[in-house]
């Protein structure tokens, strides 16, 4: 899962012809089936020797909400329990929350880095 973040962060910087990512925002739902924190972890490992490899990666979390059939309302949800939060009614659809997208991608430009001051 990782990887294919990294894939798709690269993609962007090479079509945007940037010369180093900066930050990179992750939403991510608590019923994605990723772990946030072993995401963090192997988001270094993944990045290493990339156009990212000095990159943040910046979780941010999603909600649950569901759709119900029965009212007709969108409300927030639990992940052991995907209830109506209007009605109370069980026959409901998943909206949000099993989601992991890439929000959003800071990039630096060849430009900007060169007129970076130096640290000696």
């Amino acid at each position: 899962m990782c990887q294919a973040l990294i894939e798709q962060v690269t993609a962007l910087a090479t079509e945007h012809e940037a010369a180093a990512v900066e930050k990179v925002m992750v939403k991510l739902g608590p019923l994605s089936g990723v772990e946030a924190t072993l995401l963090q972890r192997a988001y270094p490992v993944a990045c290493a020797g990339t156009i990212a490899e000095s990159s943040e990666l910046i979780i941010e979390s999603a909600t649950i909400k569901v759709f119900c059939n029965t009212c007709g309302q969108e409300s927030e949800a639990t992940a052991n329990r995907l209830l109506c939060g209007v009605c109370g009614d069980w026959r409901t659809r998943l909206v949000n929350g099993d989601e992991m997208l890439l929000t959003s991608v800071s990039m630096m430009t060849d430009s900007q880095t060169q007129n970076e001051p130096k640290l000696n």
